[in-house]
């Protein structure tokens, strides 16, 4: 956790993450940053920074990155495959631009999936279904 909480969990230290992951443990990050003005998406882009992960992953409520919010907005667009700077410019709402500017600058790829869906996280690891991809 990047906030403390003794007793629940362990602090955020980045070389114990590391270390764990190469031991094959799972690691879990919460709390965001511990900072004020970062989001959730900006925090699980740094993290994926700092330790080198593959892709940072986004769950969301819709299967992908949209438009438009496609439950307000009927005629929204789903895109299959955007850049950085395509997100940047559109504005697209997927994630906020601080997240998506850090992502782009360390060349982190992220995917966005259906957290509703039954099954998405697993087949999105495994490479069987693809995700909307930022590159």
């Amino acid at each position: 956790s990047a906030i403390p909480m003794s007793g629940i969990v362990e602090h955020y230290d980045r070389r114990r993450a590391v270390r764990d992951l190469k031991d094959g443990d799972v690691v879990i990050f919460c709390a965001g940053t511990g900072n004020p003005f970062f989001t959730t998406d900006s925090a699980a882009c740094l993290r994926g920074i700092e330790i080198e992960a593959d892709a940072v992953l986004k769950a969301t409520k819709v299967d992908g990155v949209y438009s438009a919010d496609p439950y307000k907005d009927p005629t929204a667009e789903k895109y299959d495959r955007l850049t950085y700077d395509e997100v940047l410019d559109k504005k697209l709402g997927v994630m906020d631009l601080t997240a998506i500017c850090l992502a782009r600058d360390h060349g982190m790829p992220l995917r966005v999936f259906d957290m509703n869906r039954s099954g998405a996280l697993t087949r999105i690891v495994t490479g069987e279904i693809q995700t909307n991809r930022k590159e």
